[in-house]
């Protein structure tokens, strides 16, 4: 989630012209500045996740109101907020940026599952290994108009903490210890008799425990499953009977085939057990 969008930092000396907002005596009103926020938080030094109390509050954040003022008083205006997390030394710049928009509110919390999606999901940081982290706020006045930067941008001070983002629990389980692919959109046609040997070349390819894929032909406009041991004793499919051509999600003994892709032709199918999501991508 992270946001690339040219920054326009007004200086509070020179100000800004509201090209739609005169006083009274026509006179322009301008940017006056305001008083950059500051950021405290409910945690110090670091912020715990354990992984037996997802549901606890992990950390709550509050900030002061950067209090905008404008040449006829103070705005009037709705301020919006980022939530700005890196690593340290990444400066707020890094790839691994998480930027959390808030609407208004002075203050945001998260459980320990919302704080360590966001270090494992958008910030990418390994999991069960220690980082160290800052956050900050960036307040700002959102544009009037499509194109137009932000106005009156300010960023609090930063705070650092020590995290260890765990591991969450894949969306589907059990995992398997070897996976076929097998239907009438591949070659091989349906597995016989809970046999692997009929589809002996439609063996998946094990990336992590969490993550198997195979590139192969697949027939438009048919349909597969993907079976985890040499028997129909199990398998993997979805809920959804309608589901699209392109991938999904999926779970354990789910009662529909996967549609396979809509035009004959070579495609990787990936299954991801950590995200529950699948996916058909043309080669």
């Amino acid at each position: 989630m992270k946001r690339y969008i040219d920054k326009l930092v007004l200086l509070a000396a020179s100000g800004f012209v509201l090209l739609a907002s005169c006083n009274k005596n026509n006179a322009p009103i301008t940017f006056e500045g305001g008083t950059a926020p500051m950021l405290t938080s409910t945690a110090t030094d670091s912020i715990s996740l354990p992984v037996t109390d997802t549901t606890a509050t992990a950390v709550t954040f509050s900030w002061t109101n950067p209090d905008y003022q404008f040449s006829d008083g103070i705005s009037s205006l709705n301020v919006s907020y980022y939530l700005e997390i890196d690593t340290v030394g990444g400066n707020f710049s890094s790839p691994a940026l998480a930027q959390i928009g808030i609407a208004s509110q002075l203050s945001a919390t998260f459980s320990v599952a919302q704080f360590n999606t966001i270090l494992s999901d958008q910030m990418n940081l390994q999991t069960d290994a220690p980082h160290s982290i800052q956050v900050r706020i960036e307040s700002f006045l959102a544009p009037t108009t499509s194109g137009t930067a932000l106005g009156g941008i300010m960023y609090s001070n930063a705070i650092n903490y020590a995290v260890n983002p765990y591991t969450p629990p894949p969306a589907v389980s059990p995992l398997p210890g070897a996976l076929w692919i097998t239907g009438s959109a591949t070659n091989d046609g349906w597995m016989v008799a809970g046999s692997a040997a009929s589809i002996a070349g439609q063996q998946f390819t094990e990336v992590s425990p969490t993550i198997w894929t195979i590139t192969l032909p697949l027939i438009g406009g048919q349909q597969f499953l993907i079976v985890p041991a040499n028997n129909w004793n199990n398998k993997y499919a979805t809920t959804n009977g309608s589901s699209p051509t392109t991938g999904g999600t999926f779970q354990y003994n789910a009662s529909n085939n996967f549609n396979g892709p809509t035009a004959s032709g070579t495609y990787t199918v990936t299954f991801n057990f950590q995200t529950g999501y699948y996916t058909i991508t043309p080669q």
